[in-house]
């Protein structure tokens, strides 16, 4: 464009390297001298985190109301990639109702293994699953005249360390593996930025990789938009420049202005890479600009439909994973003890920046209730996972004079959440012991499982039915009355592999030993990939009872 070169030409090098980071937490510089606007970003993968006054990332301070839907492990579940986009479509509108250009999501990173602390964020272990989900999320957001940001690329599986950790990955699986979701999403749906990630992949920095940004991303796949950072993770502003990294998130009040101009002043940097960057800066700026004109009165927010889309997708999400003798769906005219403290303060989100503040919320006690159902609620153990003897013992009561015992039981929030990963595969003991304490006593028993990650389920004999509700977004709990009651029908598929025991994992021995350098020694043999292999190699037959 003659226009946008002639910008250019105008722009003095000071200003060029200012454009470049970010004017705050959320948006970046405004230059009215030039006629470049700013543009506002917002998480997060299933809703908008948007924040209008203290800003963060890791989703401490208060933001807008906005439709939580179900996160990525719910969703993908589903296989349903039109609902993926219809989920997008719904973002995209809400992105509008609050000014918000561009949306950081999706979240495409493989579940290498399971006790990534952030797995709740992220669809599948396996790349094609990942990839046609989050494509269809972006052509749904941006469909919309809204921007997206698919993440982290690359090789980003693990939350311990993640600002210093190297993936270390051969070169069949990060191809295979790490970056096929991101290649499939770029080419088909070219999202309007992509963020790169904390940690070094094979001893560099993704924000400094010239193979990542330039070679791979846009002369092999030909990315057309912008690289953003994920926030803060900025390493050598003059090699991010020379990578092809256009934008630093969030503002670091100048910190590296000076060095990058005297790095081209001495030629150790050439002022076109930054030209380069300045221009997909001002492009998006200009595409923003035009997607808001017209709706300067507000774009008008359907609520009540969001959360029915919302209610939707978490009910084809949901998972059947064991229905022993039909023992669902259940009868309205059943007595159930309705047994964990997460029926009534449902587990819906993960926490960190894709925390969502909603428009409203469903429980299960409520949902179950307002269907008709006969039931008796017992809080049974602490929402923290604490034992509560007390309450334990009348739940175990309760369910003795029951003609089912439903058991919501899984993973509290504390045991999984962005900037850190799980310890173990195990719910809390006290959820483990209901089950078992419950089963002595009744013989009908259902699990509910709420939670981001596949679970150890040592207590699988005692229940006759598993549904698994995964994370499902504000309307979670109607979507598991209209499931247990029949109202609907589960017809979700599990988008990574349960292994019994965590040592099962071909990862196990690896992840989280040496945060700061990952041997991603199993290749390309994760998740199923690798259960299979061991069947062909051994002979034996894998139990998927």
């Amino acid at each position: 464009m003659n226009e946008m070169k002639e910008i250019i030409a105008k722009m003095t090098l000071e200003d060029k390297i200012r454009l470049c980071s970010g004017a705050n937490f959320w948006e970046t510089e405004h230059m009215e001298q030039y006629g470049i606007p700013s543009f506002f970003m917002s998480d997060g993968p299933h809703g908008l985190r948007t924040q209008k006054g203290e800003s963060d990332h890791l989703g401490i301070n208060r933001s807008e109301k906005s439709t939580c839907f179900p996160t990525a492990c719910a969703s993908a579940s589903s296989w349903n990639p039109q609902l993926l986009r219809r989920m997008g479509e719904a973002i995209g509108e809400e992105s509008l109702h609050f000014g918000v250009d561009v949306v950081l999501g999706p979240g495409v990173c493989m579940k290498r293994n399971p006790l990534c602390g952030r797995n709740f964020e992220y669809f599948s272990e396996d790349p094609y699953l990942a990839g046609v989900m989050g494509t269809n999320w972006i052509q749904g957001v941006q469909s919309k005249g809204v921007g997206t940001s698919l993440k982290h690329y690359a090789a980003n599986n693990q939350e311990q360390d993640r600002m210093m950790g190297d993936s270390m990955v051969d070169e069949r699986a990060l191809r295979e593996i790490y970056l096929s979701a991101f290649e499939m999403a770029v080419k088909q749906s070219q999202p309007n930025t992509v963020m790169c990630s904390y940690n070094k992949v094979n001893g560099t920095f993704s924000s400094d990789s010239k193979m990542l940004l330039t070679d791979i991303l846009r002369n092999e796949w030909g990315f057309k938009g912008l690289v953003v950072t994920d926030w803060g993770a900025m390493n050598d502003r003059i090699k991010a420049f020379q990578a092809g990294c256009d934008l630093e998130m969030p503002s670091s009040g100048g910190m590296f202005d000076e060095n990058v101009k005297q790095a081209v002043e001495e030629g150790r940097l050439s002022e076109s890479d930054i030209d380069a960057c300045v221009e997909r800066i001002i492009r998006l700026a200009w595409k923003a600009r035009d997607t808001r004109i017209g709706i300067s009165d507000g774009y008008p927010l359907d609520v009540e439909a969001h959360h029915n889309l919302a209610r939707k997708i978490a009910t084809e999400c949901a998972v059947l994973l064991k229905n022993e003798n039909e023992i669902l769906p259940l009868k309205k005219t059943a007595h159930i003890a309705l047994c964990g403290a997460m029926a009534e303060t449902v587990r819906y989100q993960g926490a960190g920046s894709s925390h969502i503040n909603p428009t409203k919320l469903s429980d299960l006690k409520t949902a179950m209730e307002a269907a008709g159902g006969n039931v008796t609620y017992y809080p049974s153990y602490e929402l923290s996972g604490e034992k509560n003897a007390v309450e334990l013992q009348r739940a175990v009561d309760g369910a003795k004079e029951a003609d089912v015992a439903v058991l919501v039981v899984g993973l509290p929030d504390a045991y999984e959440s962005e900037g850190y990963d799980r310890k173990h595969m195990a719910m809390p003991d006290s959820h483990c012991e209901l089950i078992g304490e419950v089963a002595k006593v009744n013989p009908n028993v259902v699990v509910v499982l709420m939670g981001g990650s596949p679970v150890e389920m040592p207590w699988l004999n005692d229940a006759k039915a598993v549904l698994n509700l995964f994370l499902g977004g504000q309307a979670v709990g109607e979507a598991g009355a209209d499931l247990l009651y029949g109202v609907e029908n589960p017809s979700g598929k599990l988008a990574e592999t349960y292994p019994v025991s965590y040592k099962d994992c071909s990862s196990s021995e690896t992840f989280g030993i040496n945060a700061r350098q990952v041997e991603y020694a199993e290749s390309i043999y994760v998740g199923y990939r690798y259960y299979e292999r061991q069947e062909f190699r051994y002979g034996f037959h894998l139990d998927t009872d």
